[in-house]
């Protein structure tokens, strides 16, 4: 059995929280892949950027992706670069992708705040902005789903995933990996307004 999703999305967008609360509530592990690197280096992604360059990072990011894409029934959260590359994308086909959404004030403010995202640093809303304008093909590519984070909570978003993983028949593995729809607080059937 794969992993039963994989969270995808931009910097700020909320991926480890969500995939986090979408774990606690499924009762499934939650593997992060920049916790991965950060274990398997000793060291912080900032510091793998400042020491190795962010080549040596992303060779070690594509490592933990192939170790967490092997992980029987885990909640998977990729970092927000992952899928520039190539390989990573081939092998989240057919895998249950949650590409989370997030407005570009949205992710200045959530990830502007934390310094510990080494492409960030120096004018963040304009990082952002190229990274997103960069990404975003790339995100539609590999994704099942769409949910917005932008005006939601992580536990609003989290019950989203888990009611589509559950309509979705989560033995099932994603049939198609394109975008069918974007999921949206209180637009979900049987969800309250």
């Amino acid at each position: 059995m794969p992993p039963r999703v994989v969270f995808v999305g931009a910097p700020g967008a909320g991926k480890s929280t969500v995939a986090a609360a979408v774990a606690n509530r499924l009762g499934a592990p939650h593997i992060d892949t920049d916790s991965l690197v950060e274990t398997a280096a000793d060291m912080s992604v900032s510091d793998i950027f400042v020491t190795e360059g962010e080549a040596a990072f992303r060779a070690r990011e594509r490592a933990a992706v192939v170790e967490a894409l092997q992980a029987d029934g885990a909640v998977v959260s990729l970092g927000g670069g992952a899928v520039t590359d190539a390989d990573t994308r081939s092998d989240l086909r057919g895998h249950r992708v949650a590409w989370l959404q997030v407005s570009l004030s949205d992710a200045a403010t959530r990830a502007g705040l934390n310094q510990a995202r080494p492409l960030l640093l120096g004018n963040v809303r304009s990082t952002l902005a190229r990274l997103l304008d960069e990404r975003t093909p790339w995100y539609a590519e590999v994704a099942s789903q769409a949910f917005d984070t932008s005006a939601h909570d992580s536990q609003q978003v989290a019950a989203q995933v888990v009611q589509w993983l559950h309509e979705a028949g989560e033995s099932e593995q994603a049939s198609s990996p394109s975008v069918t729809e974007t999921h949206a607080a209180g637009t979900l059937p049987g969800s309250a307004s």
